[in-house]
């Protein structure tokens, strides 16, 4: 079964992209951020700037212009139509690793009142930062690791209250 992605840019422009649209993409991956594209007889050179792994939003450079790529599965979609999306993650009371990786900083402080959205820490994974927010409102109850700390995936790193 072929799987379908809606693809927002800068909030504004709105694709949809299916499996196949993938595979026929003419890339060449430069190092592990950086790629050269073709498409239509016309050379890109991309590079991932920034990731957010939990929002599934990315900072992307197109020959040097930079663009908010937010990237969204067809169950994605579906909750967000049955507006389900609204409440899903505010029950969300641990912060955990998505991946396996180094803490390049910790931005928060035990007690700290903290926004939804709000920048938690910098998990380096593969050479990329990636910057874990915050999925509510809410207060940081304890925070268990450090900087330049080695984490895996699953492990927990800050809980909230």
């Amino acid at each position: 079964m072929e799987s379908n992605f809606k693809v927002q840019v800068n909030e504004t422009l709105e694709y949809d992209f299916n499996d196949s649209d993938s595979e026929n993409l003419d890339i060449v991956k430069l190092s592990e951020s950086k790629f050269h594209v073709l498409q239509n007889k016309t050379s890109y050179n991309v590079a991932i700037e920034k990731t957010d792994f939990y929002l599934k939003e990315y900072i992307i450079s197109v020959n040097s212009n930079s663009y908010q790529v937010k990237i969204s599965n067809q169950l994605d979609v579906l909750i967000k139509k049955m507006g389900f999306h609204k409440g899903a993650s505010k029950k969300v009371n641990d912060i955990k690793a998505p991946m396996p990786g180094i803490i390049l900083s910790v931005l928060v402080k035990e007690n700290q009142q903290v926004k939804e959205g709000e920048t938690l820490l910098i998990l380096e994974a593969m050479k990329m930062e990636n910057a874990i927010t915050c999925p509510k409102d809410a207060i940081i109850k304890n925070i268990t690791i450090s900087v330049n700390q080695t984490v895996d995936k699953g492990q927990l790193l800050i809980e909230l209250a």
